[in-house]
């Protein structure tokens, strides 16, 4: 019997029985189709989270008050009010850094603002003017602060796109005003949005002179975080090193395990969340080929009654000579068919949800080639490896208890 026969009459037998055929490829379908949308999924929601951290500046390193183990300074539990306006001017001016090219202090505290009769909590941040360069802030209207803003206290503010949203709907908010902590403060601008999502949302955030957020709203003289933007890529980790050691000279503490100061990078950032999103895509692709194995048994049984229906047939070909070899392909030839079909179509499939999620959930369409190929070739595996026993078993059937069997 040629290929082109074998196949004629694989085609043919599976046919015989539509229904059963296509609940067989339908467990491979669901089975591949899983794995390759929960893959595309966690792929895609790494992508977002590298690029909403990307997003924050490049090159940066962040510096937050209270020590922890992090790069080139190890720090002990510290306060949360180590650092001052002076710790971040000092990095900016000192001659011992050389690499750094910009610093941005920063204070926050979430608050109740109001305008008119909306109301939301969000983040209210003071900051000077390279805040927005830094943290790469662009301006859909209006204006940021400026420098004079910052040293006359004045009561200006900045919107996020969220912020502007839940305060002033459609409108324009830019010249109209909000209360923060009971005082007024006029808006001079709306920053694009940055696609953020969490409780450090950029977009959820109302940005103020740094100067008024901490003596007229905070009543605190130190700052959360000194965002400090490297020259280049390539000099962040000697970046870190200076600021870290510059920071301890200014602090009088001669043991870096005491530091009263973390210092984090953007990569430190990034890998910890690849990290995360890593497990959570491994995860979900545990679960789906937990559906692609069930797919695979499915197979075998339908492989082990089409034996059954098959036996006097069987019987009959081995009387006439058939060996054993051509019973085994055969079969082998019928279970490689159902996981064919089912693979190309579960890979259409998984494409496809995956690529509609994207655009619903708003996340990068993200496809592992890698995963599509493993998804399809592991489905490849399952059908041969469920399909031999069955096939085996029918090959091993002697003739004439075959030619009995009712």
């Amino acid at each position: 019997m040629d290929l082109i026969e074998l196949l004629r009459e694989c085609f043919s037998n599976l046919a015989l029985n539509k229904l059963r055929t296509g609940l067989a490829i339908l467990g491979i379908v669901i089975g591949i189709g899983s794995v390759i949308a929960l893959v595309s999924i966690g792929q895609g929601s790494q992508k977002q989270v590298e690029t909403q951290i990307q997003s924050l500046g490049a090159n940066l390193l962040t510096v937050i008050p209270g020590g922890q183990n992090s790069g080139a300074v190890r720090g002990a539990s510290g306060g949360g009010t180590s650092l001052t306006l002076e710790d971040a001017l000092g990095i900016l001016s000192s001659s011992q850094i050389t690499t750094v090219k910009s610093v941005s202090p920063e204070s926050s505290r979430r608050l109740q603002a109001v305008a008119g009769k909306n109301n939301t909590n969000t983040q209210v941040i003071g900051v000077y003017p390279l805040y927005a360069e830094i943290r790469k802030i662009n301006l859909a209207s209006g204006s940021f602060i400026s420098q004079r803003d910052v040293d006359s206290l004045t009561k200006v503010a900045v919107l996020g796109a969220t912020a502007a949203s839940d305060l002033f709907g459609d409108s324009d908010p830019v010249g109209q005003n909000l209360r923060l902590n009971g005082q007024t403060f006029k808006i001079i601008g709306v920053a694009e949005s940055k696609g953020g999502t969490g409780f450090n949302n950029a977009d959820d955030a109302i940005y103020v002179p740094l100067s008024t957020a901490q003596k007229q709203l905070f009543g605190t003289n130190y700052l959360s975080t000194i965002a400090v933007e490297a020259k280049s890529k390539e000099l962040m980790t000697q970046a870190q090193n200076e600021v870290g050691y510059y920071l301890l000279s200014r602090h009088h503490l001669s043991d870096p395990t005491n530091a009263d100061f973390s210092i984090f990078s953007q990569n430190d950032i990034l890998s910890a969340a690849s990290q995360v999103t890593g497990t959570f895509t491994t995860l979900l692709s545990g679960i789906a080929a937990i559906s692609l194995l069930v797919g695979g048994i499915g197979i075998m049984n339908i492989m082990f009654v089409t034996v059954t229906e098959r036996t006097r047939e069987i019987g009959l070909r081995k009387s006439l000579g058939a060996k054993k070899k051509l019973i085994i392909t055969q079969f082998l030839f019928e279970a490689a068919i159902l996981t064919f079909i089912g693979g190309v179509i579960g890979l259409i499939f998984g494409v496809s949800v995956s690529f509609i999620l994207s655009k619903t959930l708003s996340f990068p369409f993200a496809v592992s080639f890698p995963s599509v190929f493993l998804a399809v070739g592991v489905s490849g595996i399952i059908g041969l490896v469920f399909g031999w026993y069955p096939a085996k078993k029918a090959s091993d059937l002697p003739p004439i208890v075959a030619l009995r069997y009712e």
